[in-house]
């Protein structure tokens, strides 16, 4: 009798990236007492000791993150080895993960994801969002099959992955009018930006090395998970830093946030589609199809401009 299960890994899983039994629960749509009961449970089967508890976080120990990182290989192949049995089957997959750059907000497929069921109710689509490393690594990792806002720089292609250009995205540095930088009148220096928060986002990667964007040496930052929250966090006057200009032209033009000259600026972004060149099936074939769309970019930054300014924090801006 099998002492692990693929759902005792993807509960692991879970646990590990929220940081939590109640993150982990939510996610997978159980109580808090089931989590920590099905992990006692492992645990004693195992005889080892996967979590250290410090009050309501929780982290891996050793023995848990060996566990775990071979258990995600299981996980990956358990997940590819039921694609291709359907695909085998009917042409479609299972399950097919579709990744958003968080730059975006993930609603911005509603269209699409009704127009694909209007296709086929065989294969569940599983949304997810990543952020710099995060991208290209859950394509890497077999994490996403095709993901939407992923640039290239410093990436090696080496003909394993597709790509599909889809538009550039500027940035704009800015502040809250209440911000001590937004007094200044001049360009903003390096020692200017040092003595502030810098407001920076998380990178969702789990194995690559991760980084962070516009963060200068010794500087003081406050991490958020989404380039959404960051423009919150700005807006709220609480740090600087570089926002898609789209999204703040409104904004600034209402004097809630001030665009401000700095010495180096945030370079476009060249964003693309991508996902590997392995033969797909009917689903992924049908994405490809819709993400070559010539007004995809547009759209996505129209619908997420407008979600943003739907949040209660900014009804002032309607």
């Amino acid at each position: 009798m099998f002492k692990i299960s693929l759902e005792a890994l993807n509960l692991l899983d879970a646990i590990d990236r929220h940081g939590s039994f109640a993150g982990a629960a939510k996610e997978l749509f159980r109580v808090p007492s089931a989590v920590s009961y099905t992990v006692q449970k492992l645990e004693e089967n195992l005889d080892v000791k996967l979590f250290v508890r410090n009050g309501p976080k929780i982290s891996l120990t050793r023995a848990g993150a060996e566990l775990l990182k071979e258990g995600r290989v299981l996980m990956q192949a358990a997940a590819e080895l039921e694609n291709r049995v359907q695909r085998v089957a009917s042409g479609w997959e299972t399950e097919l993960r579709i990744g958003v750059n968080t730059m975006f907000s993930s609603l911005c497929l509603k269209d699409d994801l009704q127009a694909f069921h209007q296709e086929t109710s065989q294969t569940g689509i599983r949304i997810s969002e990543e952020v710099l490393s995060g991208t290209w690594e859950s394509l890497q990792d077999g994490r996403t099959d095709i993901f939407i806002g992923v640039t290239i720089d410093n990436i090696s292609l080496s003909g394993e992955y597709h790509t599909h250009l889809i538009g550039q995205m500027p940035f704009s540095f800015v502040v809250s009018p209440s911000h001590p930088l937004a007094q200044m009148n001049r360009p903003l220096t390096q020692a200017d930006l040092l003595a502030h928060h810098a407001i920076v986002v998380s990178d969702s990667a789990r194995r690559l090395p991760a980084r962070t964007v516009g963060v200068l040496s010794g500087q003081s930052s406050i991490t958020v998970p989404n380039l959404l929250s960051k423009f919150e966090y700005q807006m709220a006057g609480l740090g600087f830093g570089f926002l898609p200009a789209p999204y703040v032209e409104e904004a600034v033009r209402q004097r809630l946030l001030v665009e401000m000259e700095v010495s180096i600026p945030k370079p476009i972004e060249t964003l693309y589609v991508a996902w590997r060149n392995d033969s797909p099936g009917k689903a992924l074939a049908w994405w490809q199809r819709r993400l070559a769309r010539p007004d995809l970019f547009e759209r996505m930054v129209a619908f997420t401009r407008m979600q943003l300014y739907k949040r209660p924090q900014l009804l002032q801006i309607v």
